[in-house]
């Protein structure tokens, strides 16, 4: 028996009576027994419906009680969940189903037309989430062994596919164990620790920036269907939440409700914030209130808890994603593959126990990304004199203008600065003379009095000539992600010229 990954069993034991996770929305709660035994019936129930060691099951639902006990039953089985994105259209659907072959698909009724159609592309049984959870009742919470093993798929995250069809990031419960050990020791997670999670199932997120490490821990999760900056403010104060988890547009809209000003966060310890850096102005905001901010980094085949900036650090390393967590090992390469000097930008290439296996089904994309034991990100990033490392960019994102070359995060941190911006995105687009320009995408904040003439004397003060935008295109918002990530490769859909 694998006790290291059978989490729920100790914790039935030592803290059978604290809370494992709650409905945020109806305050249902499960204890850890209470969620040990649901899941040991949840096992019973899925092996009456065939499904056995190395079958998957793809869940179409939003984030309940349920999806969490039906995470912990397929474990014991050795099965892999599948979580699919609710959001996606009926062709998406298809590939994802098509290409994972699942055993079993558990979905919630409002999801059910589409999971009729996927029946004619891959057939398999079907099984409504209230269903499985009111049939858990109907299965005694027998003990059953644990059939994992530390290198068998736990999950199979579908990325979001900006290069092309979606790939299938297999995590293995060695993975999982191990991104809850640096995460716990880089963030101090203890039984005592509370968070609100709020982000969706489907995104890894969801489930392995806060969720599976602080259910291995023995904390507390208070589970939404959806973000509600009010909800969220308020369920962190009654809960008496330490932890935060959001992105920087969600601590954004959480910072302008009207209760920010007077619920009470001191007891969070810090937010944590991914996706992409935070405005300074934000993080004083936050800072202001009594909540430090930790800037992050991660991503779904690594982790995702790959790098943190202590709290301490937020202000003076502004952009900065820190340190990398505990056992993770780090390369900065140029395109030759050799090593990058301090401030030098290249790829970042990453190894450790976190790493993902594969992706599934997919052994070209597999030696494209995992080299020599090392996992080639494609992200560029830099290392300062002090050790601590920036994101400059998607090394797809990055552009030659005069064949230098231009990062454009740091165009955008730039223009952050300019009081009266809110949000700024900048894109590369084709130019005959320099080959690439910078187009920027800019969000103004209370009709601020900004125009292109502004903007242009702005950048001249603060960046060299080759890395000015040639374009600046004002805009409404911003398109963004199911994270609250900024989509640039949806800018010139949204906003073509």
């Amino acid at each position: 028996m694998n006790y290291e990954l059978d989490w729920l069993k100790r914790w039935s034991l030592y803290a059978p009576e604290s809370v494992a996770i709650e409905d945020g929305d109806t305050g249902l709660a499960l204890t850890y027994s209470n969620l040990y035994r649901a899941a040991s019936s949840g096992a019973r129930l899925l092996q009456t419906l065939g499904v056995g060691h190395g079958d998957r099951i793809a869940v179409l639902a939003m984030n309940e009680l349920s999806y969490v006990t039906l995470f912990f039953a397929a474990q014991r089985l050795g099965a892999i969940l599948v979580p699919m994105n609710y959001r996606l259209t009926q062709r998406e659907v298809d590939h994802i189903v098509t290409d994972c072959k699942p055993k079993l698909i558990v979905h919630q009724p409002h999801y059910s037309d589409i999971v009729q159609k996927t029946q004619t592309v891959w057939s398999s049984q079907t099984i409504l989430l209230e269903t499985f959870a009111e049939q858990l009742q109907k299965h005694e919470p027998l003990p059953i062994s644990f059939a994992a093993e530390p290198e068998d798929a736990a999950m199979i995250i579908y990325t979001s596919g900006t290069t092309g069809a979606p790939k299938g990031a297999v995590l293995s419960h060695r993975m999982l164990f191990w991104n809850s050990v640096n995460t716990t020791l880089r963030l101090n997670i203890s039984q005592n620790d509370c968070t609100v999670i709020f982000l969706p199932f489907f995104h890894t997120g969801g489930w392995n920036v806060l969720t599976t490490p602080f259910l291995h821990r023995g904390a507390k999760v208070i589970l939404l269907k959806k973000f509600d900056g009010d909800q969220i403010l308020q369920l962190c104060e009654s809960n008496k939440a330490t932890i935060l988890f959001g992105v920087p547009t969600t601590m954004d809209m959480m910072s302008r409700s009207p209760l920010f000003a007077k619920t009470n966060l001191s007891t969070l310890r810090y937010a944590i914030v991914g996706g992409e850096p935070m405005p300074i102005e934000l993080i004083r905001t936050w800072h202001d209130k009594g909540v430090p901010i930790r800037q992050g980094f991660g991503l779904t085949e690594f982790g995702p808890n790959v790098f943190s900036l202590n709290e301490q650090d937020a202000l003076r390393k502004i952009g900065s994603i820190g340190f990398p967590n505990f056992y993770s090992d780090v390369r900065i390469v140029n395109d030759a593959d050799q090593e990058c000097q301090v401030d030098e930008v290249g790829e970042l290439l990453l190894k450790g126990p976190m790493c993902m296996t594969e992706y599934w089904q997919n052994s070209k994309a597999t030696l494209e990304t995992l080299q020599n034991g090392w996992l080639h990100t494609g992200d560029l990033v830099r290392r300062d004199p002090e050790g601590y490392f920036y994101v400059m960019g998607r090394k797809k994102d990055m552009y030659k203008s005069g064949g230098e070359n231009v990062y454009p995060p740091e165009l955008e941190k730039v223009l952050r600065g300019l009081p009266g911006i809110r949000e700024v995105a900048v894109i590369g687009v084709p130019d005959a003379k320099w080959g690439e320009v910078g187009k920027a995408f800019i969000v103004v904040e209370n009709n601020a009095p900004l125009n292109e003439t502004s903007l242009l004397e702005y950048c001249q003060k603060n960046l060299a000539k080759f890395k000015i935008p040639k374009y600046f295109r004002f805009v409404p918002d911003l398109p963004k992600g199911d994270s609250g990530k900024i989509l640039k490769r949806k800018l010139n859909e949204v906003y073509p010229d």
